[in-house]
């Protein structure tokens, strides 16, 4: 039970912080490009990634590793609005800016997941 309520708070928070990232960045940069959902995605990836790197070492309870990755951050990123902004963009005649979303999702968040993994290494052995 106690999983389950920690998916429960988790998945709520990542949702709004989801809602919020994407609204500001909508708001910010307006178009027929989904910004939002590739800003969301691309910091989802940077975030795990620098959690990943944190904890690889360190003992952290299966408790607060399935609030953070499963509830919050599987809350927080949105493969499914990605899959549906892109075939959006292909429907309206926009195909350059699908292949792009496309690549832009999967190789940047990629990279980032990399990123965000040395990042939190080099952090961890300047702290240590």
């Amino acid at each position: 039970m106690t999983k389950i309520i920690l998916l429960l708070v988790g998945g709520a928070i990542g949702t709004l912080a989801r809602y919020a990232l994407s609204g500001l960045t909508r708001y910010h940069l307006d178009g027929t490009f989904p910004y939002g959902t590739l800003a969301v995605n691309l910091t989802g990836s940077l975030v795990i990634g620098l959690i990943w790197g944190l904890w690889e070492t360190t003992s952290i309870s299966i408790n607060i590793r399935t609030f953070m990755f499963i509830g919050i951050l599987g809350g927080f990123t949105t493969f499914s609005t990605y899959a549906l902004e892109t075939i959006n963009l292909f429907r309206s005649g926009e195909e350059k800016m699908a292949v792009i979303n496309i690549l832009a999702n999967n190789i940047l968040g990629l990279l980032l997941v990399f990123l965000g993994f040395i990042a939190a290494k080099g952090l961890l052995s300047i702290i240590r």
